[in-house]
């Protein structure tokens, strides 16, 4: 009796594990399916809609990469991420450090004041930030965007890299400040290597949050050529009530590729960067 339990305990857990895996890669197997289907085979009802019933063709990534601006939002997206990445844990990093290490009881309330900066919705913001925007002339312009992610993206980072600094102890860098390093030293040498993991989380977490932010950038941007890939590949390929499903799922696909790899590739930072940072 306990072998038959032990192994239904078991066969529940695969069975369970495999449907949670089904479901998260099924998007991208749509995606991949309707990216190459003819148009001819994706619209037909009496098709298998998980198959192909046609031979595949390149016809949906030619039309995306050729006939839209594309490569551009893709370009743009990547800047605005990079930026917004640059100026998050340039703002973040001291400011978590400085709440963590030298305010006390103070600092750990303004750290919850400003997480919770970070729940306010964007619906309520991006009026008074338009305001914001057109007071710096920086309408119709990738600078908004730059200017306007940072508000959403250093808060919780903030949060986030104080519970990471209140792990390291302080022993650590006042041994070495007693060795002869200063306490820009002590930061640089002692505790930013013991926080790779925090600062990994940080950099994956505001670039992603940056790709896929679509309220911000569909009020600020409206010209082609300054789009994103989360406004430009929807309204680009969007007409009306008409849907050219095979560029879009495309226009998904790719995207979603390199950050599934990031994510893969440093999974195991990724979640201790989170949970260290949430238990402190």
């Amino acid at each position: 009796m306990a072998r038959l339990r032990k192994i239904g305990a078991r066969s529940s857990l695969y069975g369970i594990v495999t449907f949670f895996v089904v479901f998260s890669v099924f998007p991208f197997y749509w995606m991949l399916i309707a990216a190459f289907k003819r148009d001819h085979d994706l619209f037909n009802p009496a098709n298998n809609p998980f198959l192909f019933n046609e031979p595949a063709t390149l016809e949906h990534l030619r039309t995306l990469l050729f006939d839209t601006l594309f490569l551009k939002y893709l370009a743009n997206t990547c800047l605005v991420g990079v930026a917004v990445v640059c100026i998050t844990v340039l703002i973040a990093v001291p400011a978590a450090y400085s709440l963590a290490r030298w305010s006390g009881r103070w600092g750990e309330n303004l750290g919850i004041g400003i997480f919770l900066t970070y729940l306010v919705p964007p619906t309520l913001l991006f009026i008074p930030l338009c305001r914001v925007i057109t007071a710096f002339r920086l309408n119709e312009s990738l600078g908004a965007l730059i200017l306007i992610y940072p508000t959403f993206t250093i808060p919780f980072c903030t949060w986030l890299l104080m519970g990471f600094f209140k792990a390291i102890p302080k022993d650590i860098e006042e041994q070495a400040m007693i060795d002869g390093c200063s306490r820009m030293g002590a930061m640089v040498r002692i505790v930013f290597p013991l926080s790779v993991s925090g600062l990994l989380t940080v950099v994956v977490f505001a670039f992603t949050l940056t790709m896929h932010e679509f309220i911000y950038a569909l009020a600020f941007i409206s010209v082609s050529a300054q789009k994103t890939i989360s406004i430009g590949v929807p309204t680009e390929l969007v007409r009306g009530d008409v849907f050219r499903w095979g560029p879009l799922m495309a226009g998904a696909l790719i995207p979603s590729i390199p950050v599934a790899v990031l994510y893969t590739f440093f999974l195991d930072k990724f979640i201790a960067g989170f949970t260290m940072g949430a238990v402190k």
